[in-house]
This record gives C-alpha cells, structure tokens and sequence, in this order.
C-alpha cells in the first residue's frame, strides 16, 4: 500500500455503498440482456456492456474494452498491471441473462429491480449481474491501496452457451493470464454460509429419435401389434432411472459420493419447489445425487400434443435429453455410454438416431494453493462462520477453458447466488447481505494475496 494511503476499512466502507450498489444493481437489470435476437433487441446486450466498462473504468480499472467474440456477443475485458513481482488475480462475471419466460410468473417486472420482503427481485439480479456489482464494491473499497494485478472479465453469452468467450479465451491467452480466477458464477450453500464449489459437473446432452412406421395409421384398426414410436420412446427412457428414481446408464458408476457440506433433504424441497407429499427421486444423499453423481434429465419430447390429437399410432417421436457428467467421469465416454443404452434399450428392433450436442467436461477446483487458503480465511472473517465447501450441479464450460491455458493457475468459484435466488426460475432475486458479505470477503481476500490486511 503506498506510504500516504489510508488505512482500508472494507467492511465500513462496503456498508456505506450498499445504496450506491442498489441503484446500480436496478440500472444494470433494465437491460433485458439475453443473448439472442430472436427474443430481444442486439442493443440490450450491448448498453449493458458498456454499462460494465464505464463501472469498471470508474472502480479503478483504467484499460476495459470490449471485444466481439465469435458468437457475435460482446466481451468486457480489463487490466490494471501489477507491480514487479505481485501475483495478478482474474475477476469474472456475466452480465447477460436468462430469458425472463412467461411474466405471469412473475411478482413483478423482470427487468425492474424491486424489494420485497428485504430481497431484491428481477432478472440477473443474482446471476449474474448482481456478482459484476460485488467485483465493483470490492474493487471501489479498495481503491489504490492495492498492490496486485487486476484483470476483469464480464462475459456476454454465457447463458446461451454459445461458446464465444471459450473461443476469445483459446485464441487470446494473454488477455485472461492470472495467477488466481475468481468465478463469480456459484454462491452459499444458504444465506449467511460461506461456500465456495470446487466442482461443477459437465454436460453430455443428445436427441433421440425412434421411428416405427411409414405414417400414422388408425389405433382403431391397426392398436395393438403396430408399433407406437411414442410408447417406444417412453419405455426406453423408462431404463434410464430404476425404481428409486437413480440414473442408472449402462457403464456409468452412479455410486459415487460427495465430501463437503451436507444438503439437507428438507432444504432442497425447499429450494426446488418440491410439491407437499411428493417424494424425491433417488436413494442416496441429496449432496450425492447433485454433485457427485451423473443425473439424466428429459428436457422435451416431440410427439402430438393433446389438443387436437387424432386416434393414430405415432409413427415417430423424439426426446432431448440432458446429462450431468460429475468430476472423475469422462463426459466423451459418458455421451457415448449414453447413445450405446439408447440403442441396447430400445423395443421391437425400433429404428433409432441419436444426435449428439457439444459436450462440456467436469471440473475440479485445487484447494491446496495460497489463493484458496486467503480465501477460505477472508470468508471466515466477512461471514463470522468457517467456509465449508460444495458442489455446482450445472456446467461452467469456461472454468475447464481456462485450466487449460492456465495450468498452474488457482480457479475459485464463489459469488451472491444462493439457493433462494431461485436463478433461470420467475422471481428471480438476491439478498443484499449476500452482496455486501461476499463484496467484503472479496476485499479481504485481495488484501491478503497483496499481503496487507489494512
């Protein structure tokens, strides 16, 4: 820190911003910033943008540009040097958002950040938007007194999962070069817990395709020994979990089991949204079965709806299916393990295609470096309870990019995101607490990496 800079309060001088982060917090939101045109105007996604590099510029970060990336979205990227011989810390988040879905889900505007209830609602108000305003309270708090380097990185197509930041990242290392990458894309285990993941599993979705038939013939002359595509589709996806409701897919080891914190069976009905009496799927431990354990998901099937249907035997149905690959599975192996049951499973020799998605690999975060110590010792003192570590059952495809141009680089994952957010879901919100906490620990945790805790 430079002799005539003052000692550096982070937990008073955070609190007194708390209005400040608010009003940006709302500013940011208005952005309907989903990442795709069909839905909403290019321009939403761009005014966020650069709403992010002028609030970056203006928390210390002298050199932020935008660039376009190959998806067409824009990536806000920033730099502040270190000095000779100090580590340099990547801080990053996303600003664009989910599609906000059908608004009379919703409490109140999307796009209007409202309080109710002491939490604030709206669309990115947790993912993301509301981690790029933690970044800037941490980095405003701290000012000049800082003696590390500084990279930021807010990306713009996340959500849509078109991989432009991914391609910028293998084809521009040196703009996303670090000793230590906090991704501020997770959250608590629950408000007030300090939490970081340390593992996300990755994804190996594919479409199915049976078919049957030449063309739909009547149930009435034909029900019985034709083959239904549809009830051929829904037998075998019937294989992919067992009476418990496990996913069981031949040659993948569904036995494996979390170490980290617990989550509770009540908490989890709780966050999901689990109907009263409704049971959950799966014998082992909720902890296991999310982030431990690959977990088969049917995201849709193309059949006849049920208005207007006619009395005919469907001569050909498909399904979308989603799979979660944990850490120590291959997600490659696991695909094809996936596509090879479909095939073995499927009834009365069914013709049957499976179309293959990207894959994206799991993703095991090192604990044993002095980024991940600092860490854990800042989060212990902005939350006054010791950080206990968990999983991520969604994918990050961007922390297994940059383990790779990164080798020896520590990547942590924290952020504002806990379970009552309800992220990608109506109502969408963040606890103000969770900010400014997380905000603090941030501070803290820089501090320590530039080994001054003033």
């Amino acid at each position: 820190m430079p002799a005539d800079a003052r000692p550096v309060d982070v937990r008073s001088d955070i609190g007194a911003a708390m209005p400040r982060a608010k009003a940006e917090l709302a500013d940011l939101v208005r952005f309907a910033s989903v990442h795709d045109p069909r839905q909403f105007p290019v321009e939403e996604c761009t005014g966020a943008a650069q709403w992010v590099q002028r609030a970056f510029v203006d928390a210390g970060i002298p050199d932020v540009q935008l660039i376009e990336t190959v998806d067409g979205s824009l990536a806000v990227v920033g730099s502040r040097p270190a000095p000779p011989g100090a580590p340099t810390v990547l801080l990053y988040s996303h600003y664009d958002v989910q599609p906000p879905g059908d608004r009379n889900f919703w409490d109140s505007e999307p796009f209007e950040l409202t309080e109710r209830d002491g939490r604030w609602y709206g669309r990115g108000s947790a993912d993301c938007k509301g981690n790029v305003i933690m970044h800037l309270l941490a980095l405003r708090a701290l000012g000049d007194s800082l003696d590390i380097g500084i990279r930021i990185v807010c990306e713009g197509s996340e959500e849509m999962g078109t991989g432009g930041l991914e391609v910028l990242v293998e084809q521009r290392p040196e703009l996303f070069a670090a000793d230590i990458v906090v991704i501020a894309d997770t959250g608590n285990a629950r408000v007030g817990m300090p939490t970081v993941t340390t593992t996300l599993r990755g994804i190996a979705n594919v479409v199915v395709h049976v078919e049957t038939l030449a063309g739909e013939v009547h149930s009435g002359m034909y029900g019985g020994p034709a083959p239904d595509a549809l009830a051929a589709l829904v037998q075998v996806l019937a294989t992919l979990r067992n009476e418990q409701g496990d996913t069981v897919v031949d040659g993948l080891d569904a036995a494996q089991t979390w170490e980290g914190v617990e989550y509770g069976a009540e908490q989890f009905r709780s966050d999901a949204g689990v109907l009263d009496g409704v049971g959950l799927a799966g014998s082992s431990s909720v902890a296991d079965a999310v982030w431990a354990r690959p977990a088969l998901t049917i995201l849709g099937i193309d059949c006849p709806p049920v208005v207007g249907s006619a009395a005919a035997i469907s001569p050909r149905a498909s399904a979308r299916l989603n799979l979660r690959v944990p850490p120590g599975m291959d997600a490659q192996q696991a695909q094809d393990a996936l596509a090879a049951h479909l095939v073995a499973h499927t009834p009365w020799n069914a013709r049957v295609t499976v179309d293959r998605e990207a894959i994206g690999s799991p993703f095991r975060a090192r604990t044993d470096g002095p980024g991940y110590a600092a860490l854990s010792e800042a989060l212990e003192e902005a939350f006054g309870h010791p950080m206990g570590t968990a999983g991520q059952g969604g994918s990050i495809p961007l922390c297994t990019g940059l383990a790779r141009v990164l080798p020896d680089a520590e990547i942590v994952l924290m952020g504002v995101e806990e379970p009552q957010c309800r992220i990608h879901a109506p109502n969408e919100s963040v606890d103000p607490t969770e900010i400014e906490k997380m905000a603090v620990a941030e501070a803290l945790f820089l501090q320590r990496l530039a080994g001054s805790d003033s």
